[in-house]
């Protein structure tokens, strides 16, 4: 009964952080020609449009997909919602939602035999998908306001999201101060376009049965061999969700709003 109560106290708290999450991100639609982004935007607890703020996008993964508008904040909203994030780094934080059956990045899909799993492909032609050109543009919609500090603009995302992080990364190599791509990958040929322009903090699970370690590990490998300013955080026995441990790191946050373009 003891380890019930206990685990009910768990899922109580889970579900009142979400709840508290949801309020604290404002509902908004990013509307560009006959496209829509649905996103979600934090703004700071004592926000004045005379200050200047960071501004962070993050990209959310898979199962996260569809139009609730809602979905997209499960992993992720808390880490700057909470007491500590909103009175220490002041910023405003957007989360966009891919519609279902879509991507941020164009990838490709083919069943690895060898390894059991799927591999994926990174086609680049150095164009945005619609996703990605709509995050863009309420970016620079906002980048233009007086009150986003254009050195201080980071970008992040787990998953399916760490994928269109290195993609945006390399679409938009001048954009950003700096990026977290969680358990994701890329075409590591686009290194070369973005290793000097921006540090980097990229993070995965060694047992990831979904997106294989070796994406990050390659692409931390080609980011050395550039001289790039990279750290790489590999959790051992840890799946997936490498997010939860990446969150968890006490270190993120500081690191990410320190790092300023020249």
């Amino acid at each position: 009964m003891k380890k019930l109560s206990l685990f009910c106290l768990v899922l109580i708290a889970v579900f009142t952080s979400n709840a508290q999450d949801s309020v604290l991100y404002r509902t908004k639609i990013w509307v560009s020609g006959k496209d829509t982004l649905n996103y979600r935007v934090l703004y700071p607890e004592h926000y004045a449009s005379s200050k200047k703020y960071p501004l962070v996008v993050f990209l959310h993964g898979a199962g996260e997909r569809g139009n609730d508008n809602r979905s997209q904040l499960k992993h992720g909203g808390h880490l700057f919602a909470n007491d500590t994030a909103l009175a220490q780094f002041p910023a405003i934080v957007i989360f966009p939602q891919l519609p279902r059956d879509s991507t941020w990045a164009r990838m490709k899909f083919e069943m690895d035999t060898v390894a059991k799993r799927v591999k994926f492909i990174f086609p680049f032609n150095g164009q945005p998908t619609v996703p990605e050109a709509l995050v863009k543009g309420l970016l620079d919609s906002l980048r233009n306001e007086r009150f986003v500090d254009r050195k201080r603009i980071y970008i992040g995302g787990l998953s399916m999201g760490g994928f269109g992080t290195f993609d945006m990364l390399a679409l938009y190599p001048d954009y950003f101060a700096a990026a977290f791509p969680i358990c994701g990958g890329g075409n590591t040929e686009n290194a070369a376009l973005f290793a000097k322009k921006l540090p980097l903090w990229i993070f995965h699970g060694d047992s990831d049965r979904v997106v294989s370690v070796e994406y990050s590990r390659a692409y931390y490998k080609r980011l050395k061999e550039l001289k790039a300013k990279v750290k790489y955080t590999e959790y051992p026995g840890v799946g997936h969700n490498s997010w939860d441990n990446a969150f968890a790191e006490k270190d993120l946050l500081p690191w990410l709003f320190s790092r300023r373009k020249k």
